[in-house]
């Protein structure tokens, strides 16, 4: 097992969370972390730019694990992942975008 597949696996036991939420909560990390480290709005495409490169990533490690420990590849699964990431960084940018939500 890869050292990712190990810390997925260590985070989800001892934090009882679902592999869902997990998604969901690295997106908003990454999300929410590059508008503070790069000052970027929450409105402009830059931060939801990362999450899809992270979560692309994180999938394309996932395949090839799965390659290398000849474990069942699921693409569904790994379209699943990616939609269920980008879902709440979507959201925000577009709230941000259209909304007064995130203005003073």
């Amino acid at each position: 097992m890869s050292p990712l597949q190990q810390t997925k696996l260590f985070l989800v036991q001892h934090l009882d969370l679902a592999k869902d939420a997990l998604h969901i909560y690295v997106a908003l990390t990454v999300f929410l972390g590059a508008c503070l480290l790069f000052r970027w709005k929450a409105a402009q495409w830059k931060p939801w730019l990362a999450v899809l490169v992270v979560a692309s990533l994180g999938e394309a490690w996932d395949l090839r694990d799965s390659v290398t420990y000849h474990t069942r590849i699921d693409l569904w699964g790994n379209w699943k992942d990616l939609w269920n990431t980008m879902l709440v960084p979507t959201v925000l940018m577009l709230a941000a975008r259209h909304t007064r939500v995130f203005r003073r």
